[in-house]
């Protein structure tokens, strides 16, 4: 399938980018000490209209506005209601191997399904390929495997089923640091349409408040999509609260606060259907994608599968619009 179909915001661009140089690149952006490394949020205190945020070594910070950034086990995202992302009865096995010399894939996006099992293999650039692995494991299987990703992938290979050789020589190749294993867990969708994704000065974004499936592809550009709307709503409230000084210190206080929830709520308006489309497709996806039974298996094999190749482009032609503010 071409990635040059016509789409409603221009051409289809698919990227491979090491997670590594996408973090790299972003905290450039930052002033020197804004972030803070291994600090782990154990508990939220209300102190008037500020939030008071404990972590794990004993640090206690005072802030105006607290976004939860903080993944799948977020704990801000419980402070907010909701309940602990489901485990889907799947497992990931993903890695990246680096070649000495030129690998030879051109830059497709290969992918595999079918009997239980979704792999996929894309070049990053010349000399390194990302893969992936996703699979069903019963609770004692997950357990007996859990933490050992040579064992994982061992495993995995021995029931992957047909695959090409040399995508086959690129998982066997990847070095065992550069393989991670995780159980896959989601948020129920419907949680999303009733859930507070913000509260007051709180709100939650990225995988703390739409968990997901890899299926799509979508998790970590739907995490800056998040940042980009939250930056452009939480930079209108602030900007409404600075042009509103001269008032009492409590006055001005207070004014700001209900600034800052009204940008949060504009916020949590423009992400929740977007993240409830998301984790809903992604997880419908992935179900036809491994499903081993028949009838679902003949469908997918004769007809759904370049409709689900296509959600892959579709779900990835979405404006989250311009960061700069009027």
């Amino acid at each position: 399938m071409s990635f040059k179909a016509k789409r409603k915001h221009g051409e289809h661009e698919v990227r491979c980018v090491k997670r590594k140089l996408l973090l790299e690149a972003l905290s450039k952006e930052l002033p020197c000490g804004t972030i803070r490394y291994s600090s782990k949020v154990v508990a939220i205190e209300e102190s008037g209209f500020y939030k008071l945020v404990h972590l794990a070594d004993g640090t206690v910070i005072k802030t105006k506005v607290l976004v939860g950034c903080d993944g799948v086990n977020s704990v801000v995202a419980k402070w907010l209601g909701f309940k602990k992302a489901s485990y889907t009865g799947r497992s990931a096995i993903r890695g990246c191997v680096s070649f000495n010399t030129s690998h030879g894939f051109e830059p497709f996006f290969m992918q595999f399904s079918g009997h239980g099992f979704r792999s996929g293999a894309m070049p990053c650039d010349d000399r390194s390929v990302y893969w992936f692995l996703t699979f069903h494991l019963s609770p004692a299987q997950e357990k007996e495997l859990e933490g050992n990703p040579a064992k994982m992938r061992e495993y995995v290979m021995s029931k992957v089923g047909i695959i090409p050789d040399k995508v086959r020589h690129i998982i066997e190749s990847t070095e065992t640091d550069a393989i991670l294993s995780s159980p896959l867990r989601y948020r129920r969708p419907w949680e999303l349409l009733w859930g507070n994704i913000s509260k007051g000065n709180v709100c939650v974004a990225g995988d703390a408040l739409h968990p997901t499936t890899p299926d799509l592809g979508q998790g970590g550009c739907a995490a800056l999509e998040d940042g980009v709307v939250l930056a452009r709503c939480l930079g209108e409230a602030l900007l409404k609260s600075k042009g509103q000084k001269g008032k009492a210190k409590g006055e001005e206080g207070e004014e700001e606060y209900k600034n800052v929830e009204k940008g949060l709520k504009k916020y949590a308006s423009e992400r929740r259907w977007r993240s409830f489309d998301l984790i809903a497709t992604a997880y419908v996806v992935g179900f036809i994608q491994e499903s081993n039974g028949k009838v679902i298996s003949f469908l997918r094999d004769k007809f759904l599968a370049p409709i689900m190749a296509g959600l892959l482009l579709k779900k990835a032609d979405f404006d989250c619009g311009k960061l700069n503010i009027p």
